[in-house]
């Protein structure tokens, strides 16, 4: 396959795709704080920028690893690899408070919210 084929497949690099990316995943992320104990997200700037971060780091690990991040995509290790995504990003992004119990909890619930949300997952 060309190079040029498998990036039109992997990822639309348009910036109104990443928008809508960045809003959903916001939209995803402030539901499980909320119901997740353990993880909380203090604002809307933390909100952003977790969003973001859980989006870069999952792009960096499907780009070098060819591994889908996604709680229930992989089985269990796509939900080990969830649940480390947003321990890191508990200590990357001010006013995210994570702890482990928190990361499963977290990418439990996004895995949940992912099964209602058409399209691509979040995570």
């Amino acid at each position: 396959m060309k190079l040029r084929e498998r990036r039109a497949e992997h990822s639309d690099f348009s910036i109104g795709g990443m928008l809508v990316r960045v809003i959903v995943s916001m939209i995803v992320l402030a539901v499980a704080a909320f119901f997740t104990p353990y993880f909380t997200i203090r604002g809307f700037v933390p909100l952003v920028l977790a969003a973001v971060s859980i989006g870069v780091i999952d792009y960096a690990i499907e780009r070098f690893t060819g591994f889908d991040a996604t709680p229930f995509g992989r089985g269990i290790t796509g939900f080990v690899v969830s649940a480390v995504i947003i321990y890191i990003t508990g200590y990357l992004v001010q006013g995210v408070g994570v702890n482990v119990i928190g990361a499963i909890l977290a990418a439990l619930s996004i895995g949940i919210i992912n099964m209602f949300i058409p399209g691509r997952s979040v995570m």
